[in-house]
């Protein structure tokens, strides 16, 4: 039953993420930069505390009361994830939600399966699975197996988006995604891959809070949303720094006071996109709860967004027009990534 509810809440997560963007598309008259810091607001700095007090009330003591050390790490990797869910949002702008998303969360699921792992070795005291274990166990090799399959698949999706980019005109391809750039958008979305996946280690970095919320008498399901918070304040302050430079450069800092935009309704379509997105860890820390961070945890969390998010690309006629040999090979990359998440929970279990 656990294992259950573990399942349904890292799909409900998954679904949250793969879906959080799509507001983003409502919004005119903004440039990217200026809608996504809005997001981010909500995401990084505004939700994250009300969810941790509405279930973990006494989440600012138990953050004060936190040693230097966990604090630093945990705020640094949230640093270092920070660019990583920056590139990713240009990763989407550039590729689109179905092989934009397929390529970054492929990167971020095999890293991330396996970073907690590596983390264990540093840190062999705690006495989890090291990654060293895994190689000499059975369970872990399957694990390893999976994390192959999973670069199969991303390695599939970006063959499939070279493909289209050669059947396609400049003009088609703008239709679905007006940016649509092959190169620039494959660069960041391998970037962003690696880097996202250090939220996963700034969960490891963080237990001893939610471990401290535990002991604490508050219930164990909501115990990481005193994490977040301060992982979140590392991606905050990443986002914050970059956009504003690039609101100087483009002087985009006028779309919050220009009247010719839909000013109001910007705001809430970004606040809605940034709501949505917090809900993915909100959804993710109730499922490691109850699965732990392992590699089946994270790999069933971003195989979901995977799934999600292309589902919303064939919506949005993202892949329209292309050859039917492309569409298998995109079709073939997505199952590949999806497969590997059955080969990792199949190893977990081992």
């Amino acid at each position: 039953m656990q294992a259950l509810l573990g399942v349904l809440f890292h799909s409900l997560g998954g679904i949250a993420s793969g879906s959080f963007y799509m507001p983003f598309n409502k919004v005119k008259s903004w440039a990217w930069e200026s809608f996504w810091i809005v997001g981010g607001l909500f995401s990084w700095l505004i939700v994250p505390p009300i969810a941790a007090y509405l279930t973990v009330p006494g989440f600012a003591t138990i953050i004060s009361a936190g040693s230097s050390q966990i604090l630093f790490f945990t705020f640094l990797m949230g640093l270092l994830w920070g660019i990583g869910g920056l590139s990713y949002g240009l990763g989407v702008r550039y590729l689109g939600m179905s092989l934009g998303n397929s390529i970054v969360l492929g990167f971020c699921a095999a890293f991330g399966a396996i970073i907690p792992s590596i983390y264990y070795t540093i840190n062999p005291t705690i006495g989890k699975i090291s990654f060293s274990d895994m190689l000499a166990t059975s369970g872990g090799q399957i694990i390893l197996l999976g994390v192959v399959v999973c670069l199969i698949g991303i390695a599939l999706s970006g063959k499939a988006g070279m493909m289209k980019e050669r059947e396609l005109s400049e003009e088609d391809q703008k239709s679905s995604v007006p940016e649509f750039s092959l190169v620039k958008g494959l660069i960041i979305a391998i970037l962003s891959g690696i880097l996202s996946s250090f939220f996963n280690f700034g969960i490891e970095a963080g237990k001893p809070l939610a471990e401290a919320a535990v002991a604490a008498g508050f219930n164990p399901l909501y115990q990481n949303n005193v994490t977040f918070v301060v992982i979140l304040w590392g991606g905050l302050t990443t986002n914050l720094i970059w956009t504003s430079l690039l609101s100087i450069k483009n002087k985009s800092y006028g779309d919050f006071v220009n009247t010719k935009s839909p000013i109001a309704k910007n705001i809430v379509f970004s606040a809605m996109a940034g709501t949505i997105w917090f809900l993915q860890f909100f959804f993710y820390g109730m499922g490691e709860s109850k699965l732990g961070n392992g590699a089946s945890s994270w790999i069933l969390h971003m195989a979901t967004i995977i799934l999600t998010a292309n589902l919303w690309g064939i919506y949005r006629n993202e892949w329209k027009g292309v050859a039917t040999k492309t569409k298998w090979t995109i079709t073939l990359g997505i199952f590949a990534i999806l497969l590997s998440v059955v080969i990792v929970g199949l190893g977990n279990s081992l």
